[in-house]
């Protein structure tokens, strides 16, 4: 159960502490795209989001939107956030992961993920050793499979709760 449990547990995006990050040697922030950077009907860049994304940036940080869904949703978010993305990625599998470790030159102790997710954001990015981070989704709205993750999820966050790995709503760094 501990592969399940985040490395960090934040409100949002925007209550993460980057500068701590990047003081720990976090060179690469992978983005989940659906319910983390954006709802999942939504099909534009939201400014706020694209502000904190441009902050990341000045700050130093390599930015990538890794995401399961396909090409044709990530693309307006590629261009709207001026960043790279991974399309497809079939997280928590560890070849996209390990495809952007190669291209970039990056080491597992300087990426972090950040997702809504612990069955395919978290247990993603601990299988690779990353610094893994939770967020709440930011709508109650998912895709179906990700409705029967949900599910699993609870199962999982009531066993962490349990063993004190992890408690819903109280957030850590």
């Amino acid at each position: 159960m501990d592969i399940f449990a985040p490395d960090i547990y934040a409100q949002s995006i925007f209550t993460i502490n980057y500068k701590s990050l990047k003081k720990s040697g976090i060179k690469c922030l992978l983005f989940d795209l659906d319910n983390t950077l954006a709802p999942i009907k939504t099909s534009v860049p939201g400014v706020k989001e694209k502000e904190l994304l441009e902050n990341l940036k000045e700050m130093g940080f390599k930015i990538i939107i890794m995401s399961n869904s396909g090409k044709k949703r990530l693309q307006p978010f590629k261009e709207g956030f001026n960043v790279d993305t991974a399309y497809s990625s079939f997280k928590p599998l560890k070849k996209k992961y390990q495809k952007i470790m190669t291209i970039f030159n990056f080491k597992d102790t300087q990426i972090a993920a950040i997702g809504d997710q612990l069955i395919t954001d978290i247990f993603g990015a601990n299988r690779m050793g990353f610094t893994s981070i939770l967020t709440n989704p930011i709508s109650k709205e998912d895709f179906i499979g990700t409705k029967f993750n949900r599910m699993i999820e609870r199962f999982i966050m009531k066993r962490l709760a349990k063993k004190g790995l992890f408690t819903k709503g109280v957030y850590h760094e």
